[in-house]
This record gives C-alpha cells, sequence and structure tokens, in this order.
C-alpha cells in the first residue's frame, strides 16, 4: 500500500504563486510516475502534470503550460507543484497520484493506482 498526503494549498490573488507538495509513504518502493490532476466544482478531474521516477521525463496539460512545474525529490519521496501567475480558473481541489508497477508518465487518471485527499487551490481574481 501507498499513502499521499497533498499540502501547501490555500487561497491567492490572480497572479500569485503556490506550491504543492505530495509525500508518499508505504511501499514507495513500487512508485513510477506520479502525477497531479485537479477537480473543479461541477466539473470532471482532469489532469494537470506528471513526472517519471528518476524525474527525467514530465509531462503537463496545455492549460498550465508555462505557469506550472512539477518537480520530484526521490530521496524525500516528495513530488512538487509550483505554481506560478494563477488564474481564478485554476481554483479546484489539487490530488496527487501514484502509479506503480509501470513506468509510463501517463495523463489518464485510469492508470494511476493511489490516491491523495486532496487539497483546495482557490485564486480569487
Amino acid at each position: 500500500q501507498v499513502q499521499l498526503v497533498e499540502s501547501g494549498g490555500g487561497l491567492v490573488q490572480a497572479g500569485g504563486s503556490l506550491r504543492l507538495s505530495c509525500a508518499a509513504s508505504g511501499r514507495t518502493f513500487n512508485i513510477y510516475a506520479m502525477g497531479w490532476f485537479r477537480q473543479a466544482p461541477g466539473k470532471e478531474r482532469e489532469f494537470v502534470a506528471a513526472i517519471s521516477r528518476g524525474g527525467g521525463t514530465t509531462t503537463s496539460a496545455d492549460s498550465v503550460k508555462g505557469r506550472f512545474t512539477i518537480s520530484r525529490d526521490s530521496a524525500k519521496n516528495t513530488v512538487y507543484l509550483q505554481m506560478n501567475s494563477l488564474k481564478p480558473e485554476d481554483t479546484a481541489v489539487y490530488y496527487c497520484a501514484a502509479r506503480v508497477n509501470d513506468a509510463r508518465v501517463s495523463g489518464r487518471s485510469d492508470d494511476y493506482d493511489y490516491w491523495g485527499q486532496g487539497t483546495q487551490v482557490t485564486v480569487s481574481s
């Protein structure tokens, strides 16, 4: 089993920045890719960014390219999402996800095996 705990969410004005963290525990040696997804009220969960086990491969949604950066500290079993130039449309609950036993980076939520409880990000205009 793998446990994921997100932190770093909050309220920020448009144009501001936040850094989300996701700490993994348990059978972390099984974790390959990790990703961030988000879900706004009344909308489906959507992909934000993902990173490979070693951090050498990343991918992100077009809506956040150039503004959000995903990174990973394997020694700490932690993945980060640096969010800059935030917009009101970035308001959502942000979830961390882990993929085990498959090294491929993916933007599909069905490919992830473990999920955190989510952290709220609210961007005011």
